[in-house]
């Protein structure tokens, strides 16, 4: 059927009838007037129901005609962002807060320690290396002199077990695709190697420094670089000194177009490991290889694809694992490769009440980091299992690291938490003693702000967490400007972290919530399966009924109530949005999955079938069209604001999922709320991106906020020195 823009039906299903809303939108200000996004006559059938696909042109992100509706969209941007009185403020007060000293957790190898640092406002973190902690560090690597904008990230690294050789990979404009290249350690400069096509990969190291593995991709068609469909993983290994096109290729499955590689060598240099998964699902297979024997081929270990099996350590034959396998938060198992059947399998560490999302063993002990209703707990026993001691953390927060060999007797880890920036511990194995390695200073005061953790029950009975950050002496009169994140997918769980533009939210006088949806690993895999497929519904639900709960108990009402999420998230906010956009009062999806119909046919995007299902499925498909976020817009909508964000090097969730959306809710809202896109250059899903790229982004979501929500300036925040 033709499609005439004033008669378009925005559910863009043709079976269905696309009739307008009988809604009525609140009065406010001009609507915008936007740049004229064509349709075309584009149809597909999907098992016997024909969908309309009229922005399909916008998936082409090279044509110029794409090109030209980006510059006229952010065009618009930018003059409605332009107007916002408190815009300038904001990014002040980001920039300042940014400003203060962030380190990574330091890793030892080969008799040096290797940690980052940013100074405050650098684009990007520095490597450093020194021989002992009490040495005065040098640069091993600047990011920022790969490029003059910042725009090309360290994006993984690993030093040979001789401390000789760093492997490291970079990313440019937040791309996926990394190069891999290796500099000597001692004289800082780069060697000849560099290694191309590589994606979600690890580097390896063999025992004697020769060379190492990784994953890769065959090179994209022409122009396909960003968008096409990446198939048919393969590890190689490359040893120093020698072309890429040299390489050896060690293991890979023609029969398997689906299947990613992974490597590892095992501490003492014996095995290569190579993990085997299926796109995004929770289960892996195991591969190993003795490289010790002559013309050894890597065979199988655990081949069921009936659960995840994390690799910990091994001593010898004995292999360490972390595995979900007869139990859903999970449990460490002991597996003697010489006899590795599951009868002879021996339980370490038995499933508890807590969620075992983590695991290490160092000075021969197990370090073990549970999740305690969305917040860390860790402990430590020895490796029959037999408890000593758990590691007391400062609060409610995360924790992270533990890393090292079994033969080491101190460890690392970091601490946060929503008032926390991340602290550096330095954790003695022998006595269980913490001391503070690194602690950064904000200019905040931590005393001023409320964190506390809600328990609300969702649709279906369900109780869900959540965490509500704002000022102390909150007044519950409905009148609080408020953010809801949430993700809800990929068994990713949401810990308590620290965010200096969260904090700079707060301090504005908005209300920061976190919820903790199913579809994340908070709860164990039972949690996450609860929030896949035929039963993503329940994400939505738990997302709306955190809303639902913030508005009875007078936190804010849905004029002041706004949601944000990124990826995943960015579908989460899409589908809340259309489905009750009575209940928000601006939206700000970010990178977002939003059309669920064909986000399988564009980079990795087949991976995340094992959460969705697919159209390619009639009963997935049903399901699926229920709520993909830009098949049910409807023609004379009263939606919130909306600001979609995005980015033009996007080849994780390609930009054209939030270009079809923002074309679509544009079309389709009928009151005076603005549709808008904001479109990122030279940047990508979100990993890398430089500091100045990110603080202009959240300077523009809290100023869009500000003026969506009718905020007014809040008094200017208390200066200090505080943070801990």
């Amino acid at each position: 059927m033709p499609f005439k823009r004033a008669t378009l039906a925005i559910s863009l299903i043709a079976a269905f009838s696309g009739q307008a809303l009988a809604q009525t939108c609140p009065a406010g200000s001009a609507p915008v007037t936007y740049p004229i996004s064509k349709v075309v006559e584009q149809q597909d059938n999907y098992h016997g129901t024909m969908v309309a696909d009229p922005y399909r042109w916008l998936e082409d992100d090279n044509s110029a005609e794409t090109k030209s509706w980006v510059a006229e969209q952010n065009k618009v941007t930018q003059a409605w962002l332009a107007q916002i009185p408190q815009r300038e403020a904001i990014k002040a007060r980001l920039t300042k807060l940014w400003n203060y000293e962030r380190y990574s957790v330091p890793s030892k190898k080969g008799g040096r320690y290797f940690y980052s640092r940013n100074d405050g406002l650098q684009n990007q973190a520095v490597l450093y290396t020194a021989k002992s902690l009490g040495e005065t560090p040098r640069v091993l690597l600047d990011p920022n002199t790969l490029a003059a904008d910042g725009t090309v990230a360290l994006a993984g690294m690993a030093v040979s077990p001789n401390g000789k050789f760093l492997a490291y990979s970079t990313a440019a404009s937040g791309s996926d695709w990394n190069e891999i290249k290796v500099r000597d350690i001692e004289t800082g400069k780069d060697m000849a190697d560099h290694i191309k096509w590589v994606k979600f990969s690890n580097t390896a190291w063999a025992a004697d420094g020769s060379g190492f593995y990784y994953s890769r991709y065959d090179a994209p068609a022409e122009g396909a670089k960003l968008s096409g469909v990446n198939y048919f993983q393969k590890v190689y290994f490359h040893k120093l000194g020698t072309a890429q096109d040299a390489d050896v290729l060690v293991y890979h499955r023609p029969d398997q177009k689906e299947w990613g590689f992974g490597a590892e060598v095992t501490d003492d240099g014996r095995y290569l490991i190579v993990n085997g998964s299926h796109g995004t699902e929770q289960k892996n297979r195991v591969f190993i290889k003795d490289l010790k024997a002559k013309d050894a081929q890597v065979v199988g270990l655990l081949e069921q694809f009936d659960a995840s099996y994390n690799f910990i350590d091994n001593d010898g034959p004995v292999f360490y694992f972390l595995t979900d396998k007869n139990a859903p938060r999970s449990r460490v198992i002991a597996i003697d490769i010489r006899k590795p059947g599951s009868e002879n399998w021996k339980e370490i560490v038995a499933e508890s009440a807590q969620t075992l999302t983590g695991a290490s063993i160092v000075n021969k002990q197990l370090v073990l980091n549970y999740l305690s209703d969305a917040h860390s707990a860790v402990k430590i026993v020895d490796l029959k299992g037999k408890p000593v001691r758990e590691i007391a953390l400062p609060g409610l927060g995360s924790a992270g690291g533990f890393g090292g060999k079994a033969t080491d007797t101190e460890t690392f880890y970091s601490y946060t938490s929503f008032t926390t920036p991340t602290t550096i511990y330095r954790l003695d194995m022998k006595t269980g003693k913490s001391s503070i390695y690194r602690q950064p200073k904000v200019d905040f005061d931590p005393n001023a702000f409320d964190v506390r953790q809600q328990f609300y029950t969702s649709k279906d009975g369900t109780k869900v967490p959540m965490f509500i950050v704002s000022k102390k002496g909150m007044k519950l009169d409905g009148s609080n400007p408020t953010y809801l994140y949430g993700y809800g997918g990929f068994n990713v769980s949401l810990t308590p972290s620290f965010s200096v533009s969260n904090l700079a939210w707060v301090e504005m006088g908005g209300v920061y919530v976190v919820a903790n949806l199913r579809g994340g690993g908070e709860y164990g895999e039972a949690w996450h399966k609860a929030g896949t497929k035929l039963q993503k519904q329940n994400v939505f639900d738990d997302f709306i009924g955190a809303a639902e709960w913030l508005v009875a108990n007078k936190v804010t009402s849905p004029a002041k109530l706004s949601i944000g999420g990124g990826s995943n998230g960015g579908l989460l906010v899409g589908a809340a949005m259309t489905q009750r956009p009575e209940l928000f009062g601006a939206a700000l999806p970010a990178v977002g999955v939003m059309d669920m119909l064909r986000f399988q046919k564009f980079t990795i995007g087949w991976a995340w079938t094992s959460d969705y299902g697919s159209s390619d499925n009639a009963e997935e498909f049903k399901a699926l069209v229920k709520y993909s976020p830009l098949h049910n817009l409807k023609k004379g909508g009263c939606y919130p604001a909306t600001m979609v964000l995005t980015a033009d090097h996007d080849d994780r969730v390609v930009p054209a999922h939030s270009f079809k959306f923002a074309a679509a809710a544009q079309a389709a809202q009928s009151g005076a709320a603005p549709i808008l896109i904001r479109i990122d250059s030279k940047a990508g899903h979100g990993a890398g991106k430089p500091t100045a790229k990110q603080i202009e982004e959240v300077a523009d979501r809290w100023g869009f906020l500000s003026r969506a929500l009718d905020m007014q300036p809040a008094a200017p925040a208390a200066s200090t020195t505080g943070g801990q």
